[in-house]
């Protein structure tokens, strides 16, 4: 997208310069860049309308629209937004660099990409569309830079995936980033489901099956301890019975 804005040369600069333009309302900006191939770059100061210019950065182009910058004294030059200053508390635009571009020479911007259709593996199969990178950089020509990459997805399945080498294929750009890149793809979520068990009942340990519960032998007391002298004497009346029971065979025997 192209737009036209008007500037005012400045022949001041500083803080009270700023402060004046900004009461008369407008803005100071910075125009830098070489015009053309072998030109020494030379910063120019200006001032714009703010009015015009946030409605060019919130058209659906942003800071890619390619701007004719009319200056007062008959120049013109064709520029990028390259950075904005904005009010921390009004959002209101304080201060503006543009970059003049070269229409032959190719340069490097980010694009925004747009999802376009409704995924089948999240309409038909119930799955998840995960935007992974919502931008990519590519190198073009400042006349073919798009407003946005757009991207079709209603092809695409659950486990399907579209990468940067995917939408690259005949466009009038060329990506920077990673042509593997993986800008979306249709996800499933694996619920585990664990078992509750019931009030009252017994849980098995975590590393395995639950062990048999050896009895305890011995009287309890009140408090629930195990009496442990107890089990000691039945152990010897046990023994102790155990002898008499062999000795009465051995007479029989003899």
């Amino acid at each position: 997208m192209a737009a036209v804005l008007d500037a005012v040369k400045r022949n001041t600069r500083g803080k009270n310069e700023a402060r004046r333009l900004r009461v008369a309302g407008q803005i100071p900006a910075i125009v830098y860049g070489a015009q053309k191939a072998g030109e020494a770059p030379s910063p120019e100061a200006v001032a714009v309308d703010p009015k015009p210019f946030m409605r060019i950065l919130h058209s659906s182009s942003g800071l890619n629209t390619l701007i004719t910058l009319k200056i007062a004294d008959g120049n013109e030059a064709r520029v990028l937004v390259r950075n904005v200053q904005l009010d921390p508390v009004t959002s209101h635009l304080l201060h503006a660099d543009f970059y003049r571009v070269n229409m032959d020479r190719k340069i490097k911007v980010t694009v925004p990409i747009t999802l376009k259709g409704e995924a089948r593996g999240v309409k038909v199969d119930g799955g998840i569309l995960d935007f992974v990178h919502r931008e990519i950089e590519v190198e073009v020509l400042p006349a073919d830079i798009p407003n946005s990459i757009d991207v079709d997805v209603t092809d695409l399945g659950i486990g399907g995936a579209i990468h940067v080498r995917d939408v690259a294929a005949n466009a009038a750009w060329t990506p920077i980033t990673d042509s593997d890149l993986m800008l979306v793809h249709v996800i499933t979520i694996k619920v585990a489901e664990e078992a509750t068990p019931a009030d009252g009942a017994a849980v098995a340990p975590a590393g395995g099956a639950a062990e048999p519960e050896v009895a305890k032998k011995g009287k309890t007391d009140k408090d629930g301890k195990t009496d442990k002298d107890g089990d000691a004497k039945d152990a010897k009346k046990d023994d102790g019975k155990k002898k008499d029971d062999g000795k009465k065979k051995d007479d029989k025997k003899k």
